[in-house]
């Protein structure tokens, strides 16, 4: 594999996908060490622009004759197959070559205190709160998180220190690329299961990732996740544990009492930590799932680590907390119409949905209203009967098409099969195969005070953006 030295600022770098929220971000990155920076995506997007703006040369096609000789270094994402045209030049050209997930696991090797947010939900929340924190503190942080950070004003920041904060996604097993210092792993449950197959080999995945960290290295830890020791045996690593409820009577190191929320739906609770009372920790995002996430990100940053024996100032911890107020499309306001309120979120598993409806609960409104775009046929199919379950907590459900993303149409799901369990079991649901119809029925279907999330981790955002301009 080729090795990556980020102080031979000498070479060109070409990324192939350079439009992808990672990508762009790696390429900001080399562009900030003084690398000649070009990359080619299909599309041009917001993401594109700001890397143009910046000097960086994107074309809007994968060509061949995009790759020129003096390009020292391409980097590609896992959508690009060996039959893209730009992929069989650099072959053709010798040209050395690494996928997003081997660069930025050689970028991190590069970082004393690594810390790496994984699980299957949660992490670009969890990434941005933990990012907030070292921000707090003034620890100048290298970040890359998969959403757009408000904080940030982007997907990614360039520090100066030895910090690294980084999303580590598990799908493709990209996350065994990287080099952590510390990780936290939120959750185990099915998913990507186009590639993994089975929640055994996803839990495998899991553990290899876990095996990653160093000697001593830092492991936060879920303790509901299932079968917690099968994940963490045989590594001389130090494990705390977080969460919410005992498990086989054994409480977690980190855990959360008296929890409240206020009339935004922002929690408030007391910190315990090893049964001490730490005092309040309060909340600027809703539901019990950010409740969790905290606590995970307290408990890596009050840690010792690498680079912090005495941990993080939890002062400087609450500060970050209470600072963040969400990413982009994690429970995102988008604004009023006729006296309702629209919200956002990327919530695309039936778990993620089941947090974002309970959050929307505690937040003031007479019918909640969801409209959903499933992300993926396969995913579809595996939860089909989950979904319909978990989104009969809203009072009336709207359906767009299926967003194929990766994969292609089998013909055989279909939103509607969704709609039809709901329907079936007595619950208000609709189908429409057009983003105006559903458009057109939610502007003659919302009242005054009520609440509309557009749900999904397609495109169904512009339904909501639609209805308000």
């Amino acid at each position: 594999m080729y090795k990556l030295d980020l102080q031979n600022n000498s070479i060109a770098v070409h990324f192939i996908g350079i439009g992808g929220i990672s990508m762009s971000g790696i390429a900001e990155l080399f562009l900030d060490k003084g690398f000649r920076v070009s990359g080619s995506d299909l599309h041009e997007s917001a993401v594109t622009k700001r890397l143009e703006s910046l000097g960086i040369k994107v074309y809007y096609s994968q060509v061949s004759e995009n790759i020129t000789p003096d390009i020292g270094l391409v980097v590609y994402t896992a959508a690009i197959h060996e039959d893209n045209p730009e992929f069989m030049r650099v072959k053709e050209l010798g040209i050395p070559m690494l996928d997003r997930a081997d660069c930025l696991g050689q970028i991190m090797s590069h970082y004393k205190n690594a810390v790496a947010v994984a699980g299957t939900h949660g992490k670009t929340t969890t990434t941005s709160m933990l990012s907030y924190v070292y921000l707090a503190a003034d620890l100048d942080p290298t970040i890359s998180v998969g959403g757009i950070l408000s904080g940030i004003h982007g997907n990614m920041r360039l520090g100066k220190s030895e910090n690294f904060i980084m999303e580590a996604c598990e799908y493709a097993n990209s996350f065994l690329s990287f080099t952590p210092t510390t990780a936290i792993v939120l959750n185990v449950e099915a998913e990507h299961l186009d590639f993994f197959g089975t929640l055994e080999n996803e839990r495998l995945s899991f553990k290899k990732f876990i095996d990653l960290l160093p000697e001593n290295g830092l492991l936060v830890i879920n303790n509901e996740i299932a079968d917690l020791n099968a994940l963490i045996q045989n590594k001389n690593i130090r494990v705390v544990q977080y969460g919410l409820r005992s498990v086989d009577g054994k409480a977690p190191d980190y855990t959360a009492a008296n929890i409240t929320y206020n009339e935004l739906g922002y929690a408030h609770y007391e910190l315990i930590v090893r049964g001490e009372n730490k005092g309040l920790i309060e909340l600027s995002v809703t539901g019990e799932h950010n409740v969790l996430n905290s606590l995970a990100v307290i408990a890596a940053s009050l840690e010792p680590s690498t680079v912090y024996k005495d941990g993080i100032a939890l002062d400087k911890i609450k500060e970050g907390i209470k600072n963040y107020t969400g990413t982009e499309r994690r429970f995102q306001y988008k604004g009023e119409r006729d006296g309702y309120t629209i919200v956002d979120d990327y919530a695309h598993h039936p778990t993620e949905i089941r947090a974002t409806l309970e959050a929307a609960k505690r937040v003031k409104h007479n019918r909640l209203i969801v409209a959903f775009q499933p992300h993926l046929y396969s995913r579809t199919k595996t939860f089909l009967h989950e979904f319909a379950d978990v989104l009969s907590m809203a009072d009336i459900v709207v359906f767009a098409e299926i967003y194929a993303a990766r994969e292609e149409n089998p013909g055989d799901i279909s939103s509607d099969n969704i709609r039809e369990i709901m329907s079936e079991n007595g619950h208000e649901a609709y189908f429409f195969k057009t983003f105006d119809e559903v458009e057109n029925f939610l502007i003659h279907t919302c009242k005054p005070g009520d609440l509309l999330i557009t749900m999904g981790a397609g495109d169904i955002v512009k339904v909501g953006e639609n209805m308000l301009s």
